[in-house]
C-alpha cells in the first residue's frame, strides 16, 4: 500500500462542500479541515503510486470549489 497526504486549497467560501465531497471517496482514509495556508488535508491509502496519481486527477481536482493541490507521498525512515 502506498499512502499519501494531500494538501488543498480551495476556492472562497468552499472549503466545507471540498470536504464533505472528498469524504466519500474510494481510498480516502481521512479528511479535515485546517486553517493556515491550506484548508483541507487529506490522508489517502491506495495499491501503488499510479493510483494516487488517478486519485488526485479524475477525483479530488474535479470536485468543484478545489483550485489547488499538493501531495505528500509517505515515506519510511
Amino acid at each position: 500500500m502506498v499512502g499519501a497526504y494531500i494538501l488543498i486549497t480551495a476556492e472562497p467560501g468552499k472549503a466545507g462542500s471540498v470536504v464533505r465531497g472528498i469524504a466519500g471517496i474510494p481510498g480516502v482514509k481521512s479528511v479535515s479541515a485546517v486553517t493556515g495556508p491550506y484548508d483541507a488535508i487529506v490522508e489517502v491509502e491506495v495499491s501503488d503510486f499510479n493510483a494516487i496519481g488517478t486519485l488526485i486527477v479524475s477525483k479530488i481536482q474535479n470536485i468543484d470549489g478545489v483550485s489547488r493541490t499538493l501531495t505528500c507521498i509517505r515515506v519510511e525512515i
